[in-house]
């Protein structure tokens, strides 16, 4: 587990200067990112627009965010409505660096469903319109020590209910873990340039069964408190299938259209842990009959 099997995950990296919408290098990125999606679920990007300097501004944001008092936190309200608490409190750096951070971990998804849409050849105007629809989530996550004989401290196994799931190790401490199509779980590697991206139940039914939700978790053996983010995008209308990715080698599996909302209270209400029974059940073509 660790860096030596970490090479097992595909790796796109983003900081090519080269990699401009129709050129080769483009070209080849999107192949990459269908490539790993369809076998992992998953790919890492090296992005080097959010950097070591923003990551530690962000953290100390969020230690700044966990130490409000409980009832502020036991709100669970938006981002947005904690940046305001913040901004009253006179910490404008929590709404600089949290904003900022936000925006370009919303561009990376951005590129992420163009290279897919691109790749499988799906008409753009369909992509933005998926991306003008999206609604975002972006969640903070702390992780402290265990104590003594603490097991099991972390992150349970699951998949997302997202289109796209984009996940960051802040503070260079490991704990992420992602499980591969052979059953083998491995470690992610902690760095301010890598993201590890995630898709979710709603990007695999919109692909046709294509693109497969992998399970991921977290472990935390550390030392010292882990801070993570995590940006989900939710599909704010109706996910169609697209005409292009059913065809007779690849026959439409589930329901044209998939209410990413209507899916999570199914969930909420079914709780079924595996995906792809939970999709079957849901939007399945066997459960019209």
């Amino acid at each position: 587990m660790g860096s030596q099997t970490q090479s097992q995950l595909h790796v796109v990296d983003f900081t090519d200067e080269a990699m401009k919408p129709g050129t080769d290098a483009w070209l080849s990125a999107c192949t990459l990112v269908r490539t790993a999606l369809e076998d992992n679920g998953c790919f890492l990007a090296r992005y080097h627009r959010i950097g070591k300097d923003l990551c530690d501004s962000v953290v100390s944001s969020m230690e700044d965010l966990f130490s409000l008092p409980v009832e502020t936190k036991a709100q669970n309200t938006r981002c947005q409505k904690f940046a305001h608490i913040m901004g009253l409190q006179g910490n404008h750096r929590f709404c600089e660096s949290i904003n900022k951070y936000a925006k370009l971990l919303g561009e990376l998804d951005h590129m992420t469903k163009r290279m897919v849409f691109e790749s499988y050849g799906v008409e753009m105007q369909g992509c933005e319109c998926m991306i003008e629809s999206s609604d975002y989530l972006l969640r903070c996550m702390k992780y402290r020590t265990p104590e003594t004989d603490e097991k099991d401290l972390g992150m349970p196994s699951h998949t997302d209910l997202t289109i796209v799931s984009i996940v960051h190790q802040l503070n260079n401490l490991n704990g992420l873990e992602i499980k591969l199509k052979d059953g083998e779980w491995i470690g992610v590697d902690a760095s301010s340039s890598l993201f590890l991206v995630v898709v979710g139940d709603a990007f695999h039914v919109w692909s046709n069964g294509r693109i497969r939700p992998y399970e991921h978790r977290v472990t935390m053996n550390a030392t010292k408190t882990r801070y993570s983010m995590g940006l989900f995008s939710f599909s704010g209308k109706i996910l169609q299938i697209p005409a292009e990715l059913v065809n007779e080698q690849h026959p439409l599996r589930y329901k044209s259209i998939l209410d990413n909302y209507e899916y999570i209270r199914f969930y909420e209400k079914e709780k079924s842990k595996d995906p792809y029974s939970r999709i079957e059940a849901y939007c399945g073509i066997s459960s019209l009959y």
